[in-house]
């Protein structure tokens, strides 16, 4: 227990003025001087105040605007990669902290309908401007110019999080190293080096807990939910409990046995890791999920139907770029598509270098003269959208 308490990510780490660090310092709170929080405490405040945040609750996490309320969305994931991770921080003397304020940030760049939206997504940016779009860059990009809250002042300003919970951001995507999770030493500049998903490890212990807590935390609530969506079947069900004999598969059980032996198996030396049965039941769980689960029929509809529907908003709003006059193109398309007319504008006005945004504090994202970066900010206003929204907005354009 505690087997990691002189490598936490606090005062005395050597890496300690690195992961508070900030881009600009932030504002004192308007209380006075004296530090009520911690630099993560107030990170994860931040965060949870954020409208980003607050709209996972309406994005898929694995099945598509589920009539039952049981099912789990991707804040649900969210909370549930939080509880995880708090307790493997807290047995192995970790700074809780920190990763709590990496998981509740973690899927915060998600788009609509899960990854089946993110691979969407991916093709028409490859397609557009070049990029591949993934979720943790996305992530980076919308707590570091994206979001915003009013300061004190009431003037609207981004998030300008630790270095810590940006990279951990970044770094929570891929799969568990059998060898063993340890994190890098050098400090990169995030949205410039770690250019696709995995490519680091994470800067600080805490965010390699939050990596593994993740790949934890879905393994049986996928099962569970498509047991409740009746996409398995009782064979189905009996097929992955005989091929793992130590634990019976649901939710309780995976997360309790899975957490255990990483805490157990881990140390400074060897890094964070799973027993060699521990991670063979991984995969076979995953194996599993992406067969019957992932891959099934009654999800193929849907991922057919995500297609067409994020492909038409993109078309239609790139059809109206006319360079820094694009927002008067926007503003005219009131006629036939009053909500994506006004929504988009806004958008526009906040990120662009478009004259009615003249007055705005916080920086300005993409440059109107350029198709290119009017392309990605088509791109990111989408990945922002909850699953009700880009639906609405679709309904919208198609209906008359």
């Amino acid at each position: 227990m505690k087997k990691f308490e002189k490598e936490a990510m606090r005062e005395e780490n050597p890496k300690w003025e690195n992961a508070i660090s900030r881009e600009e310092e932030l504002y004192n709170p308007i209380y006075g001087d004296a530090p009520m929080r911690s630099e993560f405490d107030r990170d994860y405040t931040r965060i949870i105040n954020c409208n980003a945040y607050r709209r996972l609750k309406h994005k898929t996490q694995v099945f598509f605007s589920p009539k039952n309320d049981h099912i789990c969305t991707r804040i649900e994931h969210v909370n549930l990669v939080e509880s995880i991770s708090n307790t493997i921080a807290n047995y192995l003397g970790l700074n809780f902290e920190l990763t709590k304020s990496i998981a509740v940030a973690h899927d915060i760049g998600h788009s609509p309908f899960g990854h089946q939206g993110e691979r969407i997504l991916s093709q028409i940016a490859e397609r557009e401007y070049g990029e591949r779009f993934w979720h943790g860059k996305n992530g980076l990009h919308y707590v570091d110019n994206i979001e915003l809250l009013e300061d004190k002042k009431g003037v609207k300003r981004n998030l300008n999080l630790t270095y810590a919970v940006r990279d951990g951001i970044l770094g929570h995507c891929g799969e568990p190293d059998i060898s063993g999770q340890k994190p890098r030493e050098e400090k990169i500049i995030l949205e410039k080096d770690f250019t696709h998903s995995n490519k680091y490890a994470p800067y600080t212990w805490e965010g390699c807990v939050v990596k593994l807590a993740d790949n934890i935390s879905y393994l049986g609530r996928d099962i569970e939910d498509a047991k409740e969506m009746k996409l398995l079947t009782d064979r189905d069900l009996k097929t992955i409990n005989n091929a793992i004999e130590e634990i019976h598969v649901n939710n309780s059980s995976i997360i309790g046995y899975l957490t255990s032996d990483l805490c157990e198996n881990s140390s400074p030396e060897e890094g964070l890791k799973f027993s060699i049965k521990a991670y063979d039941i991984m995969k076979k769980i995953k194996k599993f999920n992406s067969e019957r689960i992932y891959k099934n029929e009654k999800i193929q509809p849907t991922i057919r139907y995500f297609t067409v529907l994020m492909n038409e908003i993109f078309y239609v709003l790139k059809n109206e770029y006319n360079g820094l006059d694009t927002i008067k193109n926007i503003k005219k398309m009131k006629r036939y598509y009053p909500y994506l007319s006004e929504e988009f504008s806004d958008w526009l006005v906040n990120y662009t270098n478009c004259t009615e945004s003249e007055n705005r504090e916080h920086r300005v994202v993409y440059d109107l003269n350029d198709i290119k970066q009017y392309s990605k900010a088509i791109i990111d206003y989408m990945s922002g959208m909850t699953d009700q929204f880009i639906v609405r907005i679709y309904n919208e354009i198609v209906s008359f």
